[in-house]
């Protein structure tokens, strides 16, 4: 048979450093921190996105495709168990027939035509002495979980893509909003102008560097038009519905308690293995392929078979129910592989080498995972001191567009100074909104890294 044996070892999340993000944001004593809740999104608050997540878990396409893919797993499984249970067969037929009269067979059926009636009762049976069909049965009931852990895999992130583009719809309303402010104030700002042009306090000049800006701003109030429209499509095609379906989709509202998107769970690195479903799909993959290994060993081996039959056999239909027309017969019979070229020990390399690769997807996805969430952490932290930031830079725009704005209409300043407060006043309510939305956007991100709520057998 040869030494083929796998090379990989699986690793062990526990023996990966989860660094100092996770370590500071893990919880501890009196404040521990939950695993996500399966409807995880629901802590968003708000009641459209709720039904927008429940409508795309029902008619999502992509999303019944994996639970198909379920099915079907299933039915092969049910394959592979029929190999490792009797067989039986029911046959009849009756043909007739002109004998030859120069054969074996003879008079009177010699040169004429008779009836041959045949009814036979066969079963069967694989004494799966050395267990290969049943470890192949093994390896195709892992794989029935594996196309599980696939499906929720493809539920999760399908919630996510469901939130993150709700989130960003969240923040292209309020960019826009930001930018009718802004206009709303140009426009203000200009009839002044044209008030103090008229009354011989203003020039031309004041008046055009106002009238310039308007159409800029008017630009980018369409574009974020635009990205809402197609955001609403977006969502309405994750959901498994059409176009018009988005355009139904109203502004959202989306509120989080602060203490939602902090912490993560202390035992982290030992149950994450048990909660992403990406994680639990490879460990199914690991566990199939081994199995196929066991398979392919017991291909080396003698496979010992039992057949039986009985039924009744006669020329003619007059003696066909008689006694003397039974028939029965019994067939143990063995094969032993003696010299196949080298096919048997190929294939266990095959296998072996799957094996090794399912191994270090595994791996992988663990590594993978730990990642995520010390990323989300990061970010998480990070955004918790943006929006400090950007809330005394905000204060300090609207400060300075007030003021200039009031030194303008007191004829102490020129147009100049006050469409520049207005465009830094805009950028800074654009980057409060981001803010603000990046912390939404992060709680998404690091439910989805914690498993969305999703827990699944590893036995």
């Amino acid at each position: 048979m040869g030494n083929v044996q796998p090379q990989a070892t699986r690793l062990k999340s526990a023996d990966l450093n989860p660094g100092k993000a996770i370590a500071a944001a893990s919880a501890a004593g009196d404040k521990l921190v939950a695993w996500p809740d399966e409807r995880w999104w629901e802590a968003l608050h708000d009641e459209q996105l709720n039904k927008l997540v429940t409508a795309a878990l029902s008619d999502n396409p992509s999303l019944r495709a994996t639970l198909a893919r379920v099915r079907q797993a299933e039915s092969l499984a049910g394959v592979a168990k029929a190999a490792t249970l009797p067989r039986v067969d029911a046959s009849a037929s009756a043909d007739r027939e002109l004998y030859s009269a120069h054969s074996t067979i003879p008079a009177p059926l010699a040169g004429n035509y008779a009836w041959k009636n045949t009814a036979t009762l066969s079963g069967s049976y694989d004494l799966d002495l050395w267990g290969r069909n049943r470890d192949a049965l093994a390896a195709a009931l892992d794989e029935v979980h594996l196309a599980a852990a696939e499906s929720q895999m493809a539920r999760l992130t399908l919630e996510t893509s469901i939130v993150r583009t709700y989130i960003q719809l969240s923040l292209e309303y309020a960019l826009q909003d930001s930018v009718a402010d802004n206009l709303a104030q140009r426009q203000r700002i200009l009839e002044i102008t044209r008030r103090r042009k008229a009354a011989g306090l203003a020039s031309d000049i004041e008046v055009s560097s106002i009238e310039t800006t308007l159409p800029a701003g008017r630009r980018e109030h369409e574009q974020h038009g635009e990205t809402i429209a197609l955001l609403r499509n977006q969502l309405a095609a994750l959901i498994g519905k059409g176009p018009g379906d988005g355009e139904t989709i109203a502004r959202p509202l989306l509120t989080l308690e602060t203490a939602r998107a902090d912490g993560v769970p202390a035992d982290l690195p030992a149950e994450l293995v048990g909660r992403r479903p990406d994680i639990v799909a490879q460990r199914w993959r690991v566990e199939a392929a081994g199995a196929r290994i066991s398979v392919a060993k017991k291909d080396f081996y003698p496979n010992i078979n039992l057949a039986a039959f009985v039924g009744q056999q006669s020329l003619g239909f007059g003696h066909f129910l008689e006694a003397g027309s039974q028939m029965r017969g019994i067939t143990p019979a063995i094969s032993l592989p003696v010299f196949e070229g080298g096919r048997l020990r190929a294939q266990l390399g095959n296998q072996t080498a799957i094996y090794d690769g399912a191994i270090e997807q595994y791996n992988a996805s663990v590594v993978q995972a730990m990642s995520d969430v010390a990323n989300a952490v990061v970010k998480i932290d990070s955004v918790k001191q943006q929006d400090q930031l950007a809330q005394r830079a905000l204060a300090s725009a609207r400060r300075q567009q007030q003021l200039a704005e009031k030194a303008y209409q007191a004829g102490l300043t020129d147009t100049l100074n006050v469409i520049n407060a207005q465009l830094t006043l805009l950028n800074e309510q654009q980057q409060m909104a981001q803010v603000a939305s990046k912390q939404l956007d992060n709680y998404a991100l690091l439910m989805s890294a914690l498993g969305g709520g999703i827990k699944l057998d590893l036995n």
